[in-house]
This record gives structure tokens, sequence and C-alpha cells, in this order.
């Protein structure tokens, strides 16, 4: 497991005072109120970085990070990605998973074959929808739903599935 957690990614700047525009990665995007300073990775490298203001609008988290403080010094993030420390990462429902935790799992059926490993997830209106791909290239979609995912081992880095009837 990753000791850092992406949060966000920064798309442009907003204003003319240093703020970014950032697309959250984040269920609850009041989350940022929350943090004192974040990590941007940049050419692979994380700086540590103090926030100063957070604002929010139209789904987008608007950051203020300390020192930066006009338009010019934004441009040089963008496109960067915003991450935390694990250890300041909310509290999870049970069942409920960070995605970085889940991409790379080996997926397995309840007979104990290897579908694959997870390579995306991407949310619908209901659930997740995790994509397993094979080593031949296959791909498989599988909801994230109780009656298909049975067991869930982050620390194992494995997943156990009940294909019901559609799903291949």
């Amino acid at each position: 497991m990753s000791d850092f957690l992406e949060v966000g990614q920064i798309v442009n700047s907003y204003g003319i005072k240093g703020f970014f525009k950032v697309v959250p990665f984040t269920d609850d995007i009041t989350r940022f109120d929350n943090l004192k300073y974040i990590y941007i990775e940049k050419n692979k490298k994380l700086e540590k970085k103090e926030i100063e203001e957070v604002k929010y609008h139209k789904n987008l988290v608007l950051l203020k990070i300390k020192g930066i403080d006009d338009i010019n010094d934004t441009e040089q993030y963008k496109n960067c990605y915003l991450k935390i420390d694990r250890k300041d990462a909310v509290e999870l429902p049970e069942d409920t998973y960070f995605i970085t935790d889940l991409i790379g799992i080996e997926v397995y059926t309840k007979e104990g074959k290897l579908l694959g490993n997870i390579i995306d997830i991407f949310p619908t209106g209901s659930n997740d929808v995790y994509v397993v791909k094979d080593e031949l290239g296959k791909q498989i979609l599988l909801p994230a739903i109780g009656e298909v995912i049975k067991d869930v081992d982050i620390r194992g880095r494995k997943m156990i599935v009940e294909l019901i009837s559609g799903l291949i």
C-alpha cells in the first residue's frame, strides 16, 4: 500500500491571487477543510505545502497555498496531483476502499480461478464498476455490489468474486 493518497488534481489557476482550481478525487470535497498541508506531486517528486485557504466553486476545490501568491506562481503546477499522508486519511465505512488500494489487486472467482487484476474503477450512478484485465488483455466489468464482491483482502492483494449471470 502506498503511504500517500491522491485527493485531487490541479487543473488550472483561479483568479489572480494564487488560487488553484482542483478537481477533487474524494466523495466529500469539504474534506479539504480539515487539511493543514498537502503534497504536490511535480516531476515525480512530492513537495509539502501548507494550505492557507480553501473555497468551493461548482464541485471544484479552490485551494490557496502559502507562498504562492499570484497567477504566475500557479502555472508551474498545472496538471499536478495532490496527495496526503495515508495517516491523515478519513476513516472509511466498512466494505469501502481507497481506489489506490484496489488498483492492481488480483481477482479470483469463488472457485479459485484467476480472472485478472483490477486496472481501473469508474463510478456509475448507483455503484462503482471494477475493470478487471487478464493476462491475454480481455476485460471484465464487475459491479461493486455485495452479490458479486464476496471478499476483499487489501493486505493480501486479493479479491474473491461470484460471477452472476451476464457478467462474462
